[in-house]
């Protein structure tokens, strides 16, 4: 298998992630905040540490201390600037339909899944690129964006049932959430294939770099916190990247 074929197939695997958190929110009691706390920590252990030891690193090391900073910097400042846009949340939507208020659940289901949708884009271009570069490492970065997806998955799944009583529409919703992943890979390749060189896969590779912590730091370690386990979140994040080290040593 080629490596454009890995990289479509685990942005896919990682997209469609949410479906998981769709039917853990459809089929079973919902997640401990303690089982939160720690896999939200642990994969912004893993993206913390894989974006700067090998992404940031890789693109300096072809482009340039300077360059490759740039290139990180704009990562951040997309994400940032598609956060202020089109805000988004996930960790503390509350979903209890005992109000009677189904539309507003409904609204605040398909606006959150919207919402997920934009965000999810950017993160399918970082696990393609990444993959493109060495599907052993997209593979990883793929994982932790699967871990990160599926309280999303929930997030979204959860006020579309209460509302509607349709578990189908809410699955159905959850998993279009997740596609964008697949089609920023697409979106990807369609304009990095034809110009892609070693220069331009390092300039993408630092601005992956960018994205990931962005989503690390503004998403992932707030919503572990969030539930009140603070040192948890901690202990996730330090396994997590600890798990990431390990693997990359194995994999040199």
């Amino acid at each position: 298998m080629s490596n454009f074929s890995i990289a479509l197939l685990v942005t896919t695997l990682a997209g469609l992630s949410t479906a998981i958190g769709s039917i853990i929110s459809l089929a079973f009691h919902k997640p401990s905040d303690k089982f939160m706390t720690f896999v939200l920590g642990f994969s912004a252990g893993v993206m913390i540490l894989v974006s700067f030891v090998e992404l940031l690193q890789a693109g300096i090391d072809r482009i340039g201390f300077l360059s490759g900073h740039i290139a990180f910097f704009a990562g951040i400042a997309v994400m940032f600037l598609i956060d202020i846009l089109v805000p988004h949340s996930f960790g503390g939507e509350s979903t209890d339909g005992s109000s009677g208020k189904s539309e507003k659940l409904l609204r605040m289901g398909l606006f959150v899944a919207l919402g997920i949708g934009i965000h999810n884009f950017p993160e399918g271009i970082g696990v393609f690129i990444g993959a493109l570069s060495d599907p052993k490492l997209g593979t990883a970065i793929a994982v932790a964006i699967a871990i990160h997806n599926i309280p999303e998955g929930i997030a979204v799944a959860a006020p579309i049932y209460a509302a509607t009583g349709d578990r189908r529409k809410a699955f159905l919703w959850s998993a279009l959430s997740g596609l964008a992943e697949p089609v920023g890979a697409l979106l990807a390749a369609a304009v990095l294939m034809p110009i892609l060189n070693e220069t331009v896969l390092a300039i993408a590779l630092a601005l992956v770099a960018g994205i990931m912590i962005y989503i690390s730091l503004d998403e992932l370690v707030p919503a572990a916190r969030a539930f009140g386990y603070e040192h948890l979140a901690i202990a996730g994040t330090a396994l997590g990247m600890m798990v990431m080290a390990a693997s990359l040593e194995l994999l040199r």
